[in-house]
């Protein structure tokens, strides 16, 4: 039951992302005077509808997308008047003027001016990006509330545990952290008698909020006696650790063990306490929002131009020739099943903190993702109107300039065959991607 709750859960955000998205293009069409039919969330048959003046808002049976259908996206032929067609060829040309003779029909006797195609450029860019914008506001919302709200997982000075002696042990490629030994010493951190559950405030008098602030004065004091500040179930404790020096291995910057060139692990002298922390959410200011977010949305074109390379792999998955790569794309059946996974703990196992922290985090990157996906320079999504509409402010833009003809409206219908192409394969990855989600499916606990 609980699983399943998550799984609505998801479905139910995923739909507010859907809806604010196509908010975004219904709000300032309606305010630049265009008529808008639709505004519809999901695809297939329609679950539930209300007309409110010009508009018919509804939900439909599948969460996959959604629309607002705009009259007159498509512009007459040059030299022909609204409703007028020419006759043509089959093929190519045969859709596109049926597209045509479609996007015609929608306008009514009063509508001339109502029809998008007539809007000045700035408006019509205005009205495409406003989709992808209220991904991205929505996005930049959500991490405010992670960042500042909720806070960030951040390993604290809290003790988690306590070793129980200073491994003698070499650090080999196999057992890069020695495990103790019969004979080994007693740690600094039992000398000084340090508990699981203390938190450490202070080293040496300087305050310290990270543990990462107090590894580095501990690896850098080997030989020496630090003072420690901790504060034990409400009390603050004073007590001395005689820090000794260990032969520990080394690491790179991403986090791999550093060999010799004969094979051997590479070791370096540090100071050792005998202790390790544990993780807490930790809140940061609102001015720190700007960087954690210039790093996510880094990561997320990162993983957008390593999509083709994933595809493939999902690909190679489902034909038994891989395994599944747990960074991956999803379908909807994917996140839904991450949703019931989160929603039983399977993810975050630190209450309901944890839970509605791996939440709002799906949602954000969902978000992010749908921001840079729809802005893609191709139709039929967003980024392929917006190049339409830059194209026909350059064209009468020089027009003007050189004293030529008014070239008038980018005809968009000559790339509808390419709009085609593309949601034939936009189709054919989200049923992939749903069939690999089924039978071969990501696990994150």
């Amino acid at each position: 039951m609980v699983y399943l709750l998550g799984v609505l859960a998801v479905v139910a955000l995923i739909g507010l992302s859907i809806a604010l998205h196509e908010l975004g293009h219904l709000v300032p069409a309606k305010r630049f005077g265009v008529r808008c039919t639709k505004y519809m969330i999901g695809f297939g048959p329609t679950v539930w509808s209300r007309v409110r003046g010009d508009t018919e808002y509804g939900i439909k049976a599948i969460p996959l997308g959604g629309y607002v259908k705009m009259i007159g996206m498509i512009p007459p032929r040059p030299g022909d008047a609204p409703g007028q067609l020419r006759s043509t060829t089959t093929g190519r040309m045969s859709i596109v003027e049926q597209a045509r003779a479609d996007s015609m029909d929608e306008i009514e006797p009063g509508d001339e001016d109502r029809v998008f195609y007539k809007l000045p450029v700035h408006k019509k860019i205005i009205v495409m990006l406003g989709g992808p914008f209220m991904n991205l506001a929505l996005a930049v919302v959500l991490l405010t509330v992670l960042v500042s709200g909720i806070g960030l997982p951040t390993t604290v000075p809290k003790l988690g545990s306590v070793a129980q002696c200073v491994p003698s042990a070499a650090p080999t490629v196999a057992k890069p952290q020695p495990e103790c030994a019969v004979g080994d010493a007693a740690p600094p951190s039992v000398a000084a008698g340090l508990r699981a559950g203390d938190r450490i405030v202070e080293v040496n008098g300087t305050p310290v909020t990270l543990w990462s602030e107090v590894t580095t004065k501990i690896r850098a004091a080997a030989g020496q006696t630090m003072t420690l500040t901790v504060e034990r179930t409400g009390e603050r404790l004073t007590v001395s650790a005689p820090i000794v020096g260990v032969e520990r291995a080394a690491y790179t910057p991403e986090g791999k063990v550093r060999l010799n060139p004969d094979g051997t692990v590479l070791t370096e002298r540090v100071g050792f306490l005998g202790a390790t922390a544990t993780a807490d959410y930790v809140a940061l200011p609102v001015t720190e929002v700007p960087m954690v977010f210039g790093r996510l949305v880094s990561t997320v074109a990162s993983a957008l131009g390593t999509f083709p390379e994933k595809l493939v792999g999902v690909a190679k998955t489902l034909a038994g020739q891989a395994d599944r790569d747990p960074e991956g794309p999803v379908s909807v059946v994917g996140i839904g099943r991450v949703g019931g996974e989160i929603a039983t703990g399977a993810v975050a196992s630190d209450g309901p903190k944890g839970m509605i922290y791996q939440f709002i985090w799906l949602v954000l990157g969902l978000n992010l993702m749908l921001f840079f996906f729809n802005l893609l320079p191709v139709l039929p999504l967003d980024g392929g109107q917006v190049v339409g509409a830059v194209w026909e402010g350059i064209k009468r833009t020089w027009a003007r300039v050189t004293g030529r003809p008014d070239p008038g409206y980018v005809d968009v219908a000559k790339g509808l065959p390419i709009a085609y192409a593309v949601s034939i394969l936009l189709i054919g990855m989200t049923l992939m991607l749903a069939v690999a989600d089924l039978v071969k499916p990501i696990s994150l606990g």
